[in-house]
C-alpha cells in the first residue's frame, strides 16, 4: 500500500483548498471598455458543432463544440440567456453566476456544466481577440507552446491484437511516447467487454509496445473495490502508469479504498463537476491524478480553480480530453497556461479531417502546437460556417 502523504501536505482542510482556488482566473486588465454580449448561438455545420458569441461592437468569439450540446438544447439556451446583456469582461463571475441564476442550481451535474462551459469558451474566444492576446495569455501566460500528449483510444469492441495494431500505428505515426486503453465492460458490474479480453490486452500491450511507451488503463467505472483491486494488482505487474476510473465515478469512497490499497496511482475526477467533490477527493486522497474535463466542470474558470486545489494538494492534474483536432484547442491552451500538469494529457487517437479550420491541429513528434493567434488561435472558413443550421441560442 503506497503512503498516501509522502510528498504531500498533511491533513489538508477543505478551507485551505477552497482559498487556494479563490482569485481571479481570466486577466482582462488591457480591456478598458465593456464587452456587452448581445447574441450567443449553437451552430452545426455538417458534423462539426460550434458556439458563436457576438459583443455591442459587432465582434465575435467562436469556439468548437461538443456534439452533446444537441443532446440538452434547454441547458444551451438557459445558459445563453443568461449571457446575453452581461459584460464579457466579467467572465470570472459569470462562469459561477450563471449556477444560480434562475435557481439553474437545480439542474447542477454535466448537462448543465457542459452548456455553460461551450458558452464560456467562447466569451474567452471573444475577450482574446479583443486583447489580441491567446487564452493561454489571458489565463496567466505561456508556460509551454507544445503539449506532450498521449493517445486515448475509445474502443472495447476490438480484440487485444486489433487493439494493439491500431496503438502501434498510430504511435508510429505520431511518435508519441504514452497510449491509453479500455478495458473493463463500462459499468458493467465486473463484467468485461469480452472474456479474459482485459487481461491479454494488457500483457500484449506491454509486450508489443515495449518499456519505453507508458501505458495507461480506463475502466469507466467498471469494478467494485474487490474486483478493481484484482484488477489493479493485475496492471501494477505489466508497469502500468495509472489505473482510470476503476469504480463507479459517483462511487468516490470506492475509489479511495482502490487508491489506497493499491501502489499504483488510480485517477478519476473526469465526469465530476461539483468544486466541493473536487475539494473532497483531493483532501482524502481518493485519486492520486486528477482529470476535470474543460467542458464537463464548466469552462476555464472552474478549470483553474480544481487546478489550484490540485496544486495546493500535491495531486498532479491530467486534463480529460476525449477529442482531438479544433475541440482540442481549449485543452491545449489550459495545459499551455498551467504548472502541476501530469506528463501527458490527452488527445484522441483518431484526428478528424478538418480541412475547413486553420491551422491544422496534428501531433508531431509526440507533443500538439498550441494554436499561438488572438483568442483559440483558430480560424474557421466562412464558407464552411455560412451554411451552418442555429440549433439554439439568445440575442438582445
Amino acid at each position: 500500500m503506497k503512503d498516501l502523504n509522502s510528498n504531500m501536505k498533511e491533513n489538508l482542510s477543505r478551507a485551505f483548498l477552497t482559498a487556494q482556488a479563490a482569485g481571479k482566473v481570466v486577466n482582462v486588465d488591457s480591456l478598458s471598455k465593456p464587452l456587452r454580449l448581445v447574441e450567443v448561438e449553437l451552430l452545426r455545420a455538417g458534423n462539426a458543432y460550434f458556439v458563436r458569441v457576438r459583443d455591442d461592437n459587432g465582434d465575435f468569439g467562436l469556439a468548437p463544440a461538443k456534439s452533446q450540446l444537441g443532446n440538452v438544447l434547454n441547458f444551451f439556451a438557459w445558459a445563453a440567456e443568461f449571457f446575453v446583456g452581461r459584460d464579457a469582461r466579467d467572465i470570472d463571475a459569470l462562469s459561477e453566476d450563471v449556477y444560480f441564476h434562475a435557481r439553474h442550481y437545480k439542474y447542477a451535474g454535466l448537462p448543465f456544466w457542459l452548456a455553460a462551459a461551450s458558452v464560456e469558451v467562447a466569451v474567452l474566444d471573444l475577450l482574446g481577440r479583443a486583447a489580441n492576446l491567446a487564452v493561454a495569455q489571458l489565463l496567466g501566460g505561456w508556460r509551454r507552446r507544445e503539449i506532450p500528449v498521449y493517445l486515448s483510444s475509445m474502443a472495447r469492441h476490438t480484440t487485444p491484437e486489433e487493439e494493439v495494431d491500431k496503438l502501434a500505428t498510430r504511435i508510429g505515426e505520431t511518435g508519441v511516447q504514452a497510449v491509453k486503453f479500455k478495458i473493463g465492460g463500462r459499468m458493467s458490474r465486473n463484467a468485461d467487454a469480452s472474456p479474459e479480453r482485459s487481461e491479454r490486452l494488457v500483457a500484449l500491450a506491454r509486450r508489443r509496445l515495449g518499456d519505453a511507451i507508458t501505458l495507461y488503463a480506463d475502466a469507466n467505472g467498471s469494478y467494485d473495490v474487490e474486483h478493481a483491486v484484482e484488477i489493479g494488482r493485475m496492471l501494477e505487474s505489466h508497469g502500468v502508469a495509472f489505473f482510470e476510473e476503476p469504480c463507479p465515478w459517483e462511487e468516490f469512497e470506492q475509489t479511495r479504498e482502490v487508491n489506497q490499497a493499491l501502489d499504483m496511482p488510480v485517477a478519476g475526477g473526469e465526469q465530476d463537476a461539483s468544486l466541493p467533490r473536487f475539494n473532497w477527493m483531493l483532501r482524502k486522497r481518493a485519486v492520486s491524478v486528477v482529470q476535470p474535463d474543460l467542458y464537463y466542470v464548466g469552462g476555464f474558470v472552474r478549470l483553474a480553480r480544481v487546478a489550484r486545489m490540485a496544486t495546493a494538494a500535491g495531486v498532479p492534474l491530467t486534463q480529460h480530453s476525449s477529442c482531438a483536432g479544433a475541440l482540442a484547442a481549449g485543452m491545449l491552451h489550459f495545459a499551455a497556461a498551467f504548472d502541476n500538469l501530469g506528463g501527458f494529457q490527452e488527445y484522441r487517437i483518431d484526428e478528424p479531417d478538418e480541412p475547413w479550420c486553420s491551422p491544422a491541429i496534428r501531433v508531431k513528434q509526440g507533443k500538439v502546437q498550441v494554436p499561438e493567434g488572438s483568442g483559440l488561435g483558430l480560424a474557421v472558413d466562412a464558407a464552411f460556417l455560412g451554411r451552418a443550421e442555429r440549433l439554439a441560442g439568445a440575442r438582445r
